[in-house]
């Protein structure tokens, strides 16, 4: 078989890398700090049990989650960290409540001497493991004990009340018995950062976040691995470099044809089917759009929206919940329309009842969407009672979709791989020589709905470290990893589809590309665990493998300047200047793919650099350029390039398309590098120099510098926004016909050796 081993290796890769991900992370997981049955106090007072701190989880789930402020450093952006407030607001308290005992006013009127002194007894009590497996408690000092009091009145103040500078709004929670649950929660996730794990010198969070009061620094473990990281890194992109410059030089590409191939051909009635999936791509993405600068707004303006006050409608956690969620929504849709529109042209069948599947399907979706936002708003607000988890949202970032939702969406992608399957039989059945990439488009099919499911593996009671590892492989496997092998596919079977390149050297290529990005992409998924109460080993793993995520990126430049000559190749066949702007949102995929997953997304991927920017601005830097520059722009040059193909003889006008795509591209670069990089880096720099806890508060994030930084991102996101408005009215006029250059006329139909696909219903139709 010609390509042997690269499936041999691709085999390897795969088995081996889940067999790691799989066995360390489960064994981690089991090994995360425990819930105890219940806090007691040294003098014999219970604070709170152990389902206390669970019921508090699901009341912060209830009311946003990840989505107001973060915990562990997951989650949004303009309230603090709560695990890193609590740590340090406690230990200023009991360091305050020791100097009164000594007859000080407070803790800073203390001399030196006795400041060093109280701070080393605050360590020691912090960083004792006081947990008792036997009883199943954990016991306080009476000091601690009356911290917890203080805060939890304290943040009951800040959710009842509301705070501005948080964009939280008043009565966001108001019922004591589950404001006192919540502080329950906050303060276990404060004890897991700061105690330390039985054996060990260091805190069940890997010493996260950093808090000098209490001891916690960066590990030798996180030191050592960032520094094998890079010289791994080095070494890789070394070796990669040099078995491109060893392989002999491939022949210059054939010339493409003269016409368009897809000229004269007819879409199926399935393939035409998945237009409205396109259109409702567009339509989404410009309202998520327009929730991001609302969102983005808050953290200027923290009760409303220049004057409005719309956080009585729309509160920060909803917006941005749903400016998270309808990211994933869109690029998914215009993902698997995709795959509904390739899969007959690729099968050269058209199944009975495909049509009737696709609008099936389209339904479902726009069930799933417009269900799920309805049940975030109304859960947020707290008007589903205890189905919340159900039908609300789970406070989860990325799946934070009610579980029915997500069970439907669930069940809504295995309709889609059907429906593909049925659409790919009789290609499958020829055994040609595009099987290899066809399988291999099977397989990645096959795990979209394989690795959402992964979102299912944790219940409502499920502790927080539990949560978080599955979570990770819905975004990090499922949306980073196998939905790009999918789309990679897509893009060779469309190219190959015109003739722009060939069968074999595309196999070649898609393949040898998987397996360098998933042998270090699944195992990589680590790397967004190192501080959420894992032992060490999974940050050795996620260093290192995270680091060889990088190495494809690096050569990324041979995808781009490929792409750029196709797009170009007007010069040699004027029909292919019709594909030219689908085909440059594959450019910016390329460019994107560099600088967002690559540079920003090594920036704070090594453990060092992690430690001090977890739950920083510089995480939405990395997420809004590989997100959407690298996710996002795939998504829209897939919906260009089918909307292109599904009537390839008539001219575009593509002025606004032109000026689209440059105003998103630009914006997206201004956004990132007048305002949430620097906020970021100065973030960053608080960071290491006070404690993450500062770098986080309204102190430091409400300054003037700070709020210039933030109104800065306005330049930018105008622009983004002009452009987005602008790619949707486009996309609008290909279903009304005003963006069809009529006056240009058609593109001569001459013959071009390819005829419409048989169906099992005779010659596609009209």
């Amino acid at each position: 078989m010609e390509y042997r081993k690269l499936w041999i290796a691709l085999a390897v890769v795969v088995l081996g890398s889940f067999a790691v991900l799989s066995g360390v992370g489960l064994r981690a997981v089991s090994a995360g700090p425990p819930i105890p049955a219940r806090v007691v106090s040294a003098d014999g007072r219970t604070l709170f049990d152990g389902e206390t701190i669970l019921d508090g989880q699901n009341v912060w789930q209830s009311i946003g989650g990840q989505e107001i402020g973060s915990i562990w450093g997951h989650g949004a952006y303009v309230a603090p960290d709560w695990t890193a407030d609590w740590l340090h607001r406690e230990a200023v308290f009991v360091l305050d409540r020791w100097a009164r005992e000594e007859g000080a006013p407070a803790f800073a009127a203390l001399d030196a001497e006795r400041q060093a002194a109280l701070r080393a007894r605050l360590e020691d009590r912090m960083r004792r493991n006081t947990y008792d497996a036997a009883q199943g408690t954990i016991t306080v000092d009476p000091a601690r004990a009356a911290a917890f009091d203080a805060l939890a009145a304290h943040y009951a103040s800040v959710f009842g009340e509301g705070r501005d500078e948080y964009a939280i709004p008043r009565g966001a929670l108001v019922d004591p018995d589950r404001q006192r649950a919540m502080a329950a929660f906050f303060w276990w996730t404060a004890w897991a950062s700061a105690t330390e794990r039985p054996g060990e010198d260091v805190s069940y969070t890997q010493n996260w976040p950093h808090e000098p009061l209490v001891g916690n620094r960066p590990t030798g473990e996180a030191v050592v691995w960032s520094v094998v990281s890079f010289v791994l890194l080095l070494a890789a992109v070394g070796g990669m470099v040099w078995y491109f410059a060893a392989r002999e030089r491939e022949p210059e590409p054939a010339r493409p044809p003269g016409k368009d191939p897809l000229l004269g051909l007819r879409p199926t009635p399935s393939q035409r089917a998945t237009v409205p999936y396109f259109f409702v791509v567009a339509a989404l993405w410009v309202v998520q759009v327009a929730l991001g600068a609302v969102t983005a707004h808050y953290g200027v303006e923290g009760s409303g929206f220049y004057g409005i006050p719309l956080d009585r409608w729309l509160p920060y956690s909803v917006t941005r919940t749903w400016h998270v969620q309808l990211g994933i929504f869109w690029i998914a849709t215009s993902w698997l329309a995709t795959g509904l529109y390739v899969a007959p042209a690729v099968g050269g069948v058209e199944p009975r009842g495909q049509r009737l599947g696709v609008l099936l399907l389209f339904g479902a979706l726009v069930v799933v969407v417009v269900g799920s936002l309805a049940g975030e708003w109304l859960g947020i607000h707290q008007r589903l009672g205890d189905a919340w988890f159900w039908f609300g949202a789970q406070g989860y970032e990325y799946v934070d979709l009610g579980r029915f939702w997500q069970i439907l969406l669930f069940g809504g992608l295995v309709f889609w791989f059907w429906l593909m399957m049925r659409a790919l039989r009789p290609a499958l059945a020829r055994r040609d020589e595009s099987r290899p990439l066809l399988l291999l488009f099977v397989l990645a099919s096959l795990a979209i709905p394989l690795f959402y499911a992964a979102g299912l593996l944790y219940g409502q009671r499920s502790p927080l470290v539990t949560a978080e590892y599955w979570r990770w492989w819905v975004v990090h496997l499922w949306v980073e990893g196998f939905f790009e092998v999918f789309a990679t596919v897509v893009i060779a079977f469309l190219f190959a589809r015109l003739q722009l390149i060939g069968l074999r050297p595309a196999t070649y290529a898609v393949l040898f590309s998987t397996v360098v990005f998933l042998s270090g992409g699944i195992i990589g998924t680590f790397h967004h665990l190192y501080f959420t109460g894992v032992p060490s080993s999974v940050l050795a793993l996620g260093a290192v493998f995270s680091a060889l995520e990088v190495v494809p990126l690096v050569l990324i430049g041979f995808e781009a300047w490929g792409n750029l000559r196709i797009a170009r190749g007007s010069e040699l066949t004027a029909w292919i200047g019709a594909y030219k702007w689908p085909i440059y949102f594959f450019v910016a995929v390329a460019f994107w793919n560099f600088v967002g997953a690559g540079l920003f997304g090594f920036f704070i991927n090594p453990p060092i650099a992690l430690y001090y920017m977890q739950g920083l601005n510089t995480t939405p830097v990395h997420g809004h350029t590989a997100l959407f520059g690298v996710y996002g722009m795939l998504g829209l040059g897939l919906t260009l390039f089918c909307l292109r193909a599904l009537k390839p003889g008539l001219a575009w006008k593509e002025r606004a398309l032109s000026a689209a795509f440059w105003l998103i591209n630009g914006g997206l670069l201004l956004m990132v590098l007048l305002s949430l990089l620097p906020i970021g880096l100065l973030q960053a720099w608080a960071a290491v120099e006070h404690g993450t806890w500062y770098a986080r508060s309204a102190e430091f994030l409400q300054t003037g510098l700070m709020d210039r930084l933030r109104w800065l991102r306005v330049i930018g996101d105008t622009l983004f926004a002009i452009g987005a408005l602008l790619l949707g009215w486009f996309v609008l006029g290909l279903w009304t016909g005003r963006s069809f250059d009529r006056a240009g006329g058609r593109v001569e139909e001459g013959e071009s050796g390819i005829h419409p696909a048989p169906t099992s219903r005779g010659p596609a139709a009209e």
